[in-house]
């Protein structure tokens, strides 16, 4: 049996961390250091302007605060509006609309993240589903360049925001369910032009492999470890946002589940798909892998989100995996330090420190032409439930889907830019759980601190606070502030649809804390309203149908931008 984590410590060479955006001031660990909001004041936080993008969908991509401007992307086809922050109701700057391949339309399902924006000084980045990347002047959203950097028609997409790393601007493709092999792309900021490009399967120095790294593992694992060829549509993207670990210089990327879903049709460990990577982000070169789900039969992948944290003073990465146990990951080598159940699991019997890998449960094999019932936890369904971290209490707060699945596995033939599954999918509530909540989890203890219990699946990331708040939202449309400490729900606000956002929360050009969550038709309500899928057939939108089908239409079908502050 191959190994299951290739762990080779490289000297890299400092990197500047990406250069932050001047006003933003929740970063990728989603923890704020402002304060002036805390729990004895949150009850008098007031709506203060919305602002509604007419753009109907899910509005995955967080609104990012630049200066004196607000930015916010709608689903696609995308607009960009640009709020002025300094004028009284925030009125528009700007706003840019690219032009549009309706094939990408086609790639995208069940309210999965759909492009996104970044910034650094006098710029700002959009990735749009459709495969392009745009840097626009953020004073009046004209454009410096434009690049394109996946291609819809082979099942290709931008579905999360660049990352500026000093002179590149780094980003990744999606497309698993198409059969695309995921591949990681910088390009000049400055000219869009492409530096270098690493991909997810095939040959090692296509993945960014050197003979250093082989080991007693052997070479050119991402071919040998498939049936011959099938490693060229074998997924594999991006699985999550990239995340640069500024003390380290090391560039993080989750990779997505093997293509098809049928484990069937691609026998062997997949590499390397369903795993981490830690990259040297001056030329995409393999630092370390930890394949978390070999040969993925259940298609979750490794997404999930990454925060940053410091345990015992060892710095380490926490995961969330969709195989539902929590990863804690030394950050430098990528050694496992321990992998704790944070909701129910039925297929897998727990993970091998020694190697990272999870341990099947042999009674939950995929048999083809038969369902497998009752598999736990069922897979991620595009999920950007994005964790935060509160490190001066040592907690991180986990938005959570308890979700399970029925699978029937089938035959499936690769068609360029179509669907590549083979699988019929109906999910369900977990058993003597309801189907989401916000998880607190104690990293010292390795165990929850609290919880609070929601009848739906969390989609939307969590945001937490310096001064002791977590704010995060729901698929029916309520955005809460809870106690970082104890979990009491201290403040909530009813939107006019589902919340599949992370909240975001910065200072103002008055000096006053704003919060901000931006809503948007979520989950299946979105896909309904885009695609008009009849959510009578329980496996529609890749099973969610069943699961989210008692899910009421949004009362506004546009994505609203709520502003709150203090009185």
């Amino acid at each position: 049996m191959f190994l299951a984590c290739l762990r080779v410590i490289l000297t890299c060479a400092g990197l500047l961390p990406a250069q932050p955006a001047p006003a933003q001031e929740t970063a990728e660990n989603g923890y704020s250091t402002l304060t002036e909001i805390t729990p004895t004041n949150v009850g008098q936080l007031k709506l203060i302007w919305s602002f509604r993008t007419g753009a109907p969908g899910s509005h995955t991509s967080s609104p990012l605060p630049l200066a004196d401007r607000l930015l916010v992307l709608t689903p696609f086809p995308h607009t960009l509006f640009a709020l002025d922050l300094t004028r009284p109701g925030a009125t528009l700057a700007w706003r840019y609309t690219p032009p549009a391949n309706g094939i990408a339309a086609g790639l995208n399902c069940c309210g999965e993240p759909a492009g996104g924006i970044a910034a650094d000084a006098g710029r700002v980045f959009l990735n749009t589903l459709d495969g392009h990347v745009t840097a626009l002047d953020s004073s009046d959203g004209h454009v410096i360049w434009d690049s394109a950097a996946a291609h819809p028609e082979a099942g290709e997409s931008l579905t999360t925001a660049p990352l500026p790393v000093g002179n590149e601007l780094i980003l990744s493709t999606s497309g698993d369910d198409s059969g695309a092999r995921g591949s990681l792309i910088a390009l000049d900021a400055a000219t869009g032009q492409q530096r270098w490009q690493v991909f997810s399967t095939g040959p090692d120095e296509e993945v960014g492999i050197g003979p250093k790294h082989h080991l007693d593992s052997g070479g050119n694992l991402g071919i040998t470890t498939w049936p011959p060829s099938v490693w060229q549509q074998g997924g594999g993207g991006l699985a999550g946002p990239l995340v640069l670990d500024p003390e380290s210089g090391l560039l993080f990327q989750q990779t997505g589940h093997p293509a098809p879903w049928n484990p069937d049709q691609r026998d062997g460990e997949n590499r390397w798909t369903a795993g981490l990577f830690a990259r040297d982000p001056k030329s995409g070169k393999v630092v370390w892998f930890d394949a978390i789900n070999p040969h993925d039969p259940f298609s979750l992948g490794a997404g999930g989100g990454i925060v940053l944290a410091s345990l015992r003073n060892r710095p380490v990465l926490i995961h969330p995996d969709p195989s539902g146990y929590l990863y804690v990951i030394d950050r430098t080598s990528g050694t496992v330090v321990s992998a704790s159940p944070y909701k129910p699991i039925t297929a897998t019997r727990g993970v091998d420190l020694a190697t990272g890998q999870v341990i099947q449960n042999p009674d939950y094999t995929p048999q083809r032409g038969a369902t497998v019932r009752d598999i736990c936890p069922a897979w991620p369904a595009g999920s950007n439930a994005l964790p935060a971290i509160a490190p001066p209490i040592g907690l991180v707060y986990l938005p959570v889907a308890q979700l399970c699945m029925d699978m029937e596995t089938v035959a499936t033939s690769y068609m360029s830019g179509t669907p590549f599954t083979g699988a019929n999918v109906r999910m369900k509530q977990a058993a003597g759980q309801t189907a989401g909540g916000l998880i607190a989890w104690d990293l010292s203890a390795d165990r929850p601190a609290w919880r609070i219990p929601e009848p739906l699946p969390l989609r939307g990331g969590a945001l937490a606070t310096a001064g002791g708040l977590v704010f995060y939202g729901t698929l029916d449309g309520v955005f809460k502030a809870a106690n970082a400490h104890t979990g009491q729900v201290l403040w909530s606000f009813r939107t006019a649809s589902g919340i599949v956002a992370r909240p975001v929360t910065f200072q103002a050009p008055d000096g006053h804390q704003l919060v901000v969550v931006l809503a948007g038709s979520g989950g299946l309500t979105g896909t309904e309203s885009a695609r008009e899928i009849d959510a009578r057939d329980t496996t529609a939108a890749h099973g969610l149908a069943f699961a989210l089908g008692p899910l009421p239409a949004p009362a506004d079908p546009s994505g609203v931008l709520y502003v709150f502050r203090l009185p």
